[in-house]
């Protein structure tokens, strides 16, 4: 895999880190440090007490609520006069542990700011919480794309508001523990709020946000004010729904907030609290024709929301001065942990030689033997000495360029910060650049720049500096997958010609044995393919009667089996005009695994075939293990009985053979997808299909995730393949390096080279 494959793989979440003595190195770790002995709670000291009160001598006092914590033991008694039923399992684990998501926003919108305030609310911090809904009284004719809008059918305040939570309560009540809900003027600082809410207890009655008096009320009851949201605890929602309808006809108000709060006050008892738990509900009120860009003051940094935001753009540039707030924290809370990490390395072993720069990234990778060596790929600003064909040279293009380009802009930048007011720098050219992928800890670089220095009084000078650089792996993400299954039917399709029926009887002896025997859910189809001199003879002389044969053999001893084969004549056995014959005999449902004659087909490897094979979502292009060539790996030598089994040790005289695509797993219906986006393109070059593989297809035509790994499980003995020059000329290429490759490591060449110059020698 090119190193540009790993820049969109692993998108780091900081800019790079420069070294030339600089000491301006990054990293993402999160650990705080205590010496002797304190009472103090653990606290954000960073943030001054974002998130926790201005106090921290104060041991916490058990309350009424801790019993919610207090584990329980519930025993199971077996009714021995019912009958035994069996247990039906949930199909998640946190579904039957009771596990719920923390929070869910509903933002309360209208037709009129619909399109404007609340795609900007969408569009600024929705992404960041688990589940967003905007809730508004008649829907607009035009929904905007990549929002989740419910529609009351009713613009009066009140009753918008008491649709909301009612359907919040029906929808979603046993689903989360938190419910935010907040005005389309209301800026929210997703992160702070999702830590808030993980520090409160979810068994809890709460109603939190800004507390604000009633008019003439009474001096204690406050309800929470609705421009800068409040959260509403699962419990208190529980409670809260069987009195909504009579709030509905009893409470007369024209501000919704002040009728939910009316509401909860009268039939729950709790008023609206702004503390709760030694956590704070910090909040800013935004004057008019204010400037973001110019507050400064630590409500405006601490706060959780911000309220009112007249304009779409006004939330744009609150979003981007809290992203700048929150990067300033994290590079100052960045650089504190790497003094601490600094000071603490004169306790280790090693002291502070053992301080790898960047301070706390993981140290470089440290090859045990001389295969390991992580390779440095040379480039310039034009060109790039590592190519995909092999060739030796090309010119850079692409992501390659964008991300030489971003090096060598941040090297520059960085050396001014460094440096400046003293010194100037200006790039003049790149010399030479060295970069290399980690997987330890990211992408490195090595450049060689030539800079004109600039003084204070004007001279300058040109110089050579090295500077190294690191891209740290800093936000890896999971991604969310499709719920597969390992019960689906899996439909092996196995292509014979005429030269690999030597294969076919270890095919079918192992496809027997981990299959048929074990009773696994798989089907087997045989597609012959015929050349057009055996075909005209297979009347009198049938070149697969052998084959057809051990069918027969098969079917007779497993009564219930039945392997059916399909006959095929072309000159050209392309893997995509097969594959269209096979696609039309089955199911758009079929999950197809689409082998060759040397696959040693076991369970393992079909369980994975099912779990990475996803309809409409991904393919699967394993590359299977190849043995080497017996001859040069053992030569006069017999091979050990662990080196022919399928254990770790068969792993050892053998490779991947990412040269070879013939093995995949994928739906039938993405292939046929594919097929239908590739018919345009067809008619214009006929000879297309001649000239990709299936491989090709997914990867061009199908927008599909294409997942290509190595798969231990799939091992093959060695054999040397035949090349068939009609193919296109990728094709051919890859087969003739698979064959070169396949004959035996670097040590196994050059011992058979030794020996042999020794007995020419003799």
């Amino acid at each position: 895999m090119r190193l540009s494959s790993f820049l969109a793989l692993f998108r780091p979440a900081l800019p790079l880190i420069l070294g030339l003595s600089l000491g301006c190195s990054l990293s993402l770790l999160m650990v705080s440090w205590t010496q002797g002995d304190t009472d103090d709670s653990c606290r954000d000291e960073l943030g001054n007490g974002r998130l926790f009160l201005g106090r921290g001598d104060n041991q916490r006092v058990p309350r009424d609520g801790d019993e919610d914590f207090t584990p329980h033991i519930i025993p199971y008694h077996k009714d021995p006069n019912k009958p035994h039923k069996k247990v039906l399992r949930t199909r998640y684990i946190h579904t039957e542990l009771g596990i719920r998501e923390r929070l869910l926003v509903g933002v309360l919108t209208s037709r009129a700011t619909l399109n404007t305030l609340a795609v900007a609310v969408n569009r600024t911090v929705a992404h960041h919480f688990h589940r967003t809904f905007f809730f508004t009284g008649l829907r607009s004719p035009k929904v905007p794309h990549g929002m989740t809008v419910v529609a009351h059918g009713d613009d009066r305040p009140v009753w918008l508001m008491y649709e909301t939570v009612r359907h919040l309560h029906q929808h979603y009540g046993s689903d989360y523990d938190w419910f935010l809900l907040a005005q389309d003027d209301t800026y929210m600082q997703a992160d702070r709020l999702s830590e808030l809410v993980g520090h409160l207890s979810a068994g809890q009655d709460l109603y939190m946000g800004r507390a604000e008096e009633f008019i003439g009320g009474e001096e204690k009851a406050r309800y929470c004010h609705g421009g800068y949201g409040y959260l509403l605890s699962r419990s208190l929602l529980a409670r809260l729904q069987p009195h909504l309808d009579t709030c509905r006809n009893d409470i007369l108000s024209v501000r919704p907030d002040e009728w939910l709060g009316r509401c909860i006050i009268d039939y729950l008892g709790l008023s609206c609290v702004e503390v709760h738990q030694e956590m704070t509900y910090r909040y800013f009120e935004l004057g008019k024709n204010a400037d973001p860009e110019r507050e400064d003051s630590a409500q405006f940094k601490n706060a959780f929301t911000v309220h009112p935001v007249s304009e779409p753009n006004l939330m744009y540039r609150l979003h981007k001065r809290f992203s700048q707030i929150e990067l300033e924290w994290t590079y100052l809370q960045i650089q504190q942990l790497q003094m601490q990490i600094s000071n603490l390395s004169d306790l280790t072993p090693e002291g502070k030689a053992g301080v790898t720069w960047p301070i706390g990234i993981n140290p470089p990778f440290k090859p045990r033997t001389r295969f390991e060596v992580i390779n440095w790929e040379y480039f310039t600003e034009e060109h790039i000495y590592s190519c995909v064909d092999s060739s030796p040279k090309c010119e850079m293009r692409g992501a390659d360029r964008a991300d030489v380009s971003a090096v060598l802009e941040i090297a520059v930048e960085r050396l001014n910060e460094r440096y400046q007011p003293q010194l100037r720098f200006r790039k003049r050219r790149l010399l030479n650049g060295y970069r290399r992928f980690d997987p330890t800890r990211g992408m490195e670089y090595m450049l060689d720049l030539a800079l004109e220095a600039y003084t204070q009084k004007g001279h300058s000078q040109v110089i050579v500096k090295r500077v190294n650089l690191l891209r740290p792996l800093s936000a890896v993400e999971i991604i969310p997958m499709p719920y597969v299954t390992e019960a689906t039917r899996v439909q092996v399709i196995l292509p014979v010609t005429a030269q690999d029926q030597d294969y076919v009887s270890n095919f079918l002896d192992m496809y027997v044995m981990n299959t048929l025997d074990t009773h696994d859910n798989v089907l087997l189809t045989f597609l012959f393919i015929y050349d057009p001199f055996d075909a005209q003879r297979v009347s009198q002389t049938d070149v697969f009667a052998g084959i057809k044969a051990m069918i027969g053999e098969v079917e007779k001893r497993y009564g219930d089996v039945k392997i059916p084969w399909i006959s095929v004549k072309t000159e050209v056995p392309s893997q995509v005009k097969l594959m269209d014959i096979i696609s039309k005999k089955h199911p758009v449902d079929t999950l197809f695994f689409l082998s060759s004659v040397w696959t040693e087909v076991n369970a393992d490897f079909l369980n994975r075939c099912r779990m990475n094979a996803i309809s409409n979502w991904q393919v699967f292009f394993p590359i299977h293990f190849q043995e080497y060539s017996p001859a040069v790996v053992y030569r006069d030598q017999q091979p050990s009985a662990a080196s022919s089994s399928f254990s770790s040790e068969s792993l050892r005289d053998g490779h991947f053979d990412r040269h070879v695509f013939d093995e995949a797993c994928f739906y039938n219906a993405d292939y046929m997808t594919a097929r239908t986006k590739m018919a345009a393109d067809i008619l214009d070059n006929e000879e297309l299909l001649e000239s990709m593989d299936v491989y090709d297809i997914f990867v061009r035509y199908s927008g599909l995730h294409v997942f290509r790994a190595v798969e231990p499980a799939l091992i093959q003995k060695y054999v040397r393949r035949a090349c068939n020059p009609r193919f296109s000329e990728d094709i051919y290429h890859r087969c003739v390096l698979s064959n070169l490759e396949g004959l035996g490591s670097r040590s196994h060449l050059a011992m058979a080279l030794f020996e042999q110059e020794q007995a020419n020698s003799t």
